[in-house]
């Protein structure tokens, strides 16, 4: 057996860290930084305990809060030229997966001349970039803790990954608090999200030990607490708990990879815009059904964790995990696929295309090819719950 496991990242969690963000940048040795975030989370008022830490500690800062929801190639190539010799030596990234996911390519680019277009693939850099500090608002990326950035190529319509361990944040805070006031369909697709990181983490090609145990208890946290997370908004200690899930999942996947639910909802991303968390869910029930025969045994594994009844065999829990995954998105409104804004039936033989050129199509539990993909595609767009 040989496996490796990287984890860059130092994770502090406290109820209210926010306010001491300052501290926590000052003693990296930051003097000035670029905050990158969106229009949500500053119109929610959660960057304002952030700026005054800031300025209690001395820390100059530029902020970018225009982030979109799957960041675009031109802004992030735009953003970068703008802050380029500013002296800009860390981010901080708040919010979601996006902002995370702009902060590390806006990073690479501040060192690194060109496009971030340039920097598609693995261990595409060539040297250090400023450091980035992360602060989730959301319980689902994991990104605080993964080596990847997801830009869209705006010229493609496709979702390119950057991936090298020196994207990886330096450090990620994590306020137990943050999520308080997520909206309930906010928690609901990024749980599903998390969800579908860990399953998975779990069931890909080049899982190890140690994601697997992470995988593992993350999908019995998910199954525990993201119903109240979502159903029970003053629910703090499902929400928290949601937020550890969240990035224990994405220490799992960040070492191992995904699979082909994410190969597809990177594709629909990349073409209709749609938010991550929900291409997630939508997909997830109908790949873990297509996979299950691929190994049995893990697929069970999950069914288990998700806690389906264990005294079942592997072939009929890891069947009942599939109804058990088409319910969970049904309860927490998921939407159809059909529903989701822009989705033609012509444009399928091209999304298929695209999710067989997808990063981690290889590292899926079952080989798939373009006629899978599109099979599958057409299977959830003609679903009816």
């Amino acid at each position: 057996m040989e496996f490796k496991f990287l984890l860059p990242s130092k994770v502090v969690m406290e109820p209210g860290l926010r306010e001491r963000t300052g501290e926590h940048l000052r003693a990296l040795g930051l003097s000035r930084i670029l905050i990158v975030t969106d229009p949500g989370v500053k119109a929610a008022g959660l960057l304002d305990s952030v700026y005054a830490s800031l300025d209690k500690a001395g820390i100059a800062f530029e902020e970018v809060a225009d982030i979109k929801a799957n960041p675009r190639s031109e802004d992030i190539n735009q953003t970068a030229q703008q802050y380029r010799g500013q002296g800009i030596d860390g981010l901080l990234a708040v919010g979601g997966g996006s902002a995370m996911d702009a902060a590390k390519a806006i990073s690479v680019l501040l060192t690194h001349d060109g496009r971030i277009e340039d920097y598609e693939g693995s261990f595409t850099l060539t040297r250090a970039i400023p450091p980035i500090v992360a602060i989730p608002t959301t319980a689902g990326t994991g990104s605080e803790v993964t080596c990847f950035s997801v830009i869209t190529d705006t010229a493609r319509h496709f979702k390119m990954s950057v991936h090298d361990h020196r994207v990886g944040p330096v450090l990620a805070l994590l306020d137990s608090h943050i999520t308080d006031t997520l909206p309930a369909s906010i928690a609901a697709a990024t749980g599903m999200d998390a969800l579908t990181h860990a399953i998975e983490a779990y069931t890909c090609r080049v899982s190890n030990p140690i994601s697997d145990g992470l995988a593992l208890h993350a999908i019995r946290l998910i199954s525990q607490h993201l119903k109240p997370a979502v159903q029970e908004p003053e629910n703090r200690e499902a929400r928290e708990q949601m937020l550890v899930a969240s990035l224990i999942a994405g220490m799992a996947f960040g070492n191992a990879d995904v699979g082909s639910v994410h190969c597809i909802s990177e594709a629909i991303g990349g073409m209709y815009d749609t938010p991550h968390g929900v291409g997630n869910a939508i997909f997830l029930p109908f790949v873990f059904g297509h996979n299950r025969d691929a190994d049995i045994v893990r697929h069970a594994q999950v069914a288990y964790a998700l806690g389906i009844d264990p005294g079942l065999s592997p072939v009929d829990a890891a069947e009942a995990a599939v109804s058990h995954l088409f319910q969970m998105s049904k309860e927490l409104g998921i939407p159809r696929f059909a529903d989701v804004r822009g989705v033609r039936e012509e444009d399928f033989p091209t999304l298929a295309e695209n999710a067989k050129q997808n990063f981690s199509d290889a590292s899926n539990a079952k080989t798939m090819s373009v006629q899978a993909y599109h099979d599958i595609i057409t299977a959830a767009y003609h679903f009816v719950a």
